[in-house]
């Protein structure tokens, strides 16, 4: 273990007390999948546990499962999860002793750490002097030069003009890096490949820092081509020790956001891994670090240099405590407790591998657009100690709101080696059914069967490279999705039918009068329509699409799942209904369907060719257009801020924009209308993209 002398964080040099000591009761300042995953130790360790929570939230899983909560402000982050004084004002009136920030809000401001110890509250993380030192990444650059940490050339100074940035820029020569200095998540941060492109991302990129942590400041750093992200994990305790737990490759990112991370990286050799752990404790004990935290380096596949520190627990911290066996989040509350680490450096022992994949609530093939509302099927993979974890903070009836980030879960695997983890984490997606939102489920298939992926020759660019393989675009529903689709309304129908002791004249027989027939229309996502009849005669059901007849048949089970007999073959299948919406699985993927019901109300309004609309809730952040203005296809109109991520809404041809309908700062809902524009005649008129 190693030993720090050059500071003494055993006292908060802000307060003049010790922020650490013995507590029973502890509020987790967070939502969702973070904060239950907290709870989960907690309670295994005797904790009392309290949680905060929005309007939007009153019916969340993190609510339902702690002991206690508190309600803290409408849903807005700024207005309930980002308000400090709220949150203080909580932990006093239900008696906690301590607070955790878990990940993102609060988890690293080193205000809401001082407003804690002023609380007489335990803070549990690093003190303020340290997020201080590390939250700003100009200020950490200047302490890892000191400390002897491998640095990328750049910029990390305090004046933000634009002659400074533009200078800085062309100095470390592009392409280049802007980069929020409060904070990370791939907010704030833009790549600018031409001098022309620098004064618009600064614009941007500070715009989203504002708003995401409350500092505009930004750093411009040289970027490096095909880089790799490896991240280490560190923890120190207030006795002076300080370990590494070994490395996590972070590389698969979409929008600077990672998707799948894994623990050990497969890039590394002994020596790399042994330099790199070595590294990231001098980078932490240049601040004489205390808890749980992450120092991030970017690689070029031969050397490594610093990004910055994060002072808090990670996302992707399962994979770390898959191969390790390491509770962090217990790790993290003991040395809160002031108590030393458990384990010295020597005897941290890597054991297989573990790979972690983030399943959103997104449309990969529209640009990662989120997706909102209720979850009307929750179905994961069945967990195995030690092999595979889904940590959550959803399940099925709960509502996806717009105004926090999309992540639904993690779904995290451990393998005796690289590829027996990605087998058992493409057994699991395929297990993992949701239905009601769009998700991310058939895309994180394909990316790890991907044969980069399969030989890790992967960069941090190559989901963008590679995202028309990775989404194809789904053509006219096949024999097998129309027959599942099919099968499953027929089966809610005779479930319905049977609650009320009443039969399916669908699934009885025939009439003496001639068989039966009835019509399906079915519609993809991308708007392919099809329509297939069913026939029931004396010989059974048959499916017929255009001239083929196929005899179907299904038997149900419980829930989602029935085996579809489709001419003489069974498939095991799952469809979910919430309304006209079927997700459907088959051996072929995930689809989402909408039943076209000719009874059921099939009056969608699609939106007129000179409507701009809203395409989910969000606030409009930036309008780049006036009045009156020609434009080109695709040029931009306005740029939307929705779940944590911003949206550019381009024109859907060349012509004039009429008429503007919002304002900069307007919280907008799904359809609401934006801008009236009208094409030039001839012009094609496409749907806006996000």
């Amino acid at each position: 273990m190693a030993t720090r002398t050059d500071h003494s964080p055993a006292t908060d040099a802000g307060q003049g007390r010790a922020p650490y000591r013995r507590f029973n009761a502890l509020l987790i300042a967070n939502r969702g999948e973070i904060a239950c995953r907290i709870m989960r130790t907690a309670r295994r360790m005797g904790l009392r546990t309290v949680v905060v929570y929005s309007e939007a939230d009153r019916d969340a899983a993190h609510v339902r499962e702690a002991d206690e909560a508190v309600l803290i402000g409408p849903p807005p982050a700024r207005d309930s999860y980002l308000a400090i004084d709220r949150i203080i004002e909580a932990a006093r009136a239900s008696g906690a002793q301590a607070v955790h920030p878990g990940y993102g809000f609060l988890s690293e401001s080193a205000e809401f750490a001082t407003a804690c110890i002023k609380a007489g509250l335990v803070f549990v993380g690093p003190t303020t002097d340290m997020i201080a030192a590390m939250g700003s990444k100009a200020r950490a650059k200047a302490l890892m030069a000191e400390a002897g940490v491998p640095l990328v050339p750049g910029y990390h100074g305090e004046a933000q003009d634009e002659a400074t940035l533009s200078g800085a820029a062309r100095e470390i020569g592009y392409p280049v890096l802007i980069k929020a200095s409060a904070g990370g998540g791939g907010r704030g941060m833009r790549i600018v490949r031409e001098a022309a492109e620098l004064a618009a991302a600064v614009t941007s990129a500070k715009r989203e820092a504002l708003s995401a942590f409350g500092d505009d400041h930004v750093l411009i750093e040289k970027y490096v081509e095909n880089p790799r992200h490896i991240e280490v994990q560190v923890i120190g305790d207030t006795h002076g020790n300080l370990v590494s737990l070994f490395e996590r490759e972070c590389t698969l990112q979409r929008r600077h956001q990672k998707v799948i991370e894994e623990a050990p990286s497969a890039t590394l050799d002994a020596a790399q891994r042994a330099a790199i752990g070595a590294a990231a404790r001098r980078a932490a004990g240049a601040v004489g670090y205390v808890g749980a935290g992450t120092v991030e380096f970017v690689s070029d596949d031969r050397d490594f240099y610093f990004i910055e520190m994060n002072t808090r627990l990670q996302v992707e911290h399962p994979v770390t405590e898959m191969v390790t066996g390491v509770d962090l989040v217990e790790w993290q509350l003991r040395v809160a407790f002031g108590e030393k680490l458990p384990l010295a450096q020597e005897a941290i022992v890597l054991n297989g591998h573990a790979i972690e994949a983030r399943v959103y609530a997104e449309d990969p093939a529209r640009g990662f657009m989120p997706s909102v509302g209720r979850i009307a099927r929750w179905q994961p993979p069945r967990e195995e100690a030690g092999r595979v974890r889904v940590d959550t903070g959803f399940d099925a009836g709960d509502q996806v709101p717009p105004y926090y980030d999309a992540m639904l879960a993690k779904l995290i695997v451990w393998g005796e080696d690289r590829g027996a983890a990605l087998a058992r984490l493409q057994a699991a997606l395929a297990e993992f059914e949701v239905g009601g939102v769009t998700t991310n489920l058939s895309f994180l298939a394909a990316l790890m069967g991907h044969p980069a992926v399969v030989a890790n020759a992967i960069d941090t660019g190559l989901i963008e490279r590679e995202l028309s393989a990775l989404t194809p675009p789904q053509g006219a529903l096949t024999g097998l999705e129309v027959g599942a689709a099919i099968a499953g309304i027929l089966r809610d129908e005779a479930r319905a039918l049977d609650s009320r002791e009443r039969q399916s004249p669908w699934l009885t027989g025939w009439l003496v009068a001639g068989a039966r027939r009835r019509a399906f229309g079915l519609r993809d996502p991308h708007g392919h329509e099809q329509t297939a009849v069913l026939r029931h005669g004396r010989d059974g059901m048959q499916l017929i699409q255009g001239e083929t007849r196929t005899p179907l048949a299904f038997r149900d089970s419980d829930g989602a799942e029935l085996d579809l007999f489709l001419g003489g073959h069974k498939f095991r299948v799952a469809v979910t209904r919430d309304g006209r919406r079927l997700a459907v699985r088959t051996r072929d993927g995930h689809f989402q369907v909408t039943w076209l019901d000719p009874f059921g109300g099939e009056h969608d309004s699609e939106a007129g060719s000179g409507q701009i609309v809203a395409p989910l809730p969000g606030t409009v952040v930036a309008i780049l257009v006036e009045v009156g203005d020609r434009l080109d296809k695709g040029a931009p109109i306005l740029t939307l801020e929705a779940m944590k991520m911003e949206h550019t809404l381009r024109a859907p041809a060349v012509g004039v924009v009429r008429h503007l309908t919002c304002a900069v700062g307007d919280f907008v809902q799904e359809g609401g209308e934006l801008a009236d524009f009208e094409a030039s005649e001839g012009g094609a008129e496409e749907g806006g993209d996000g």
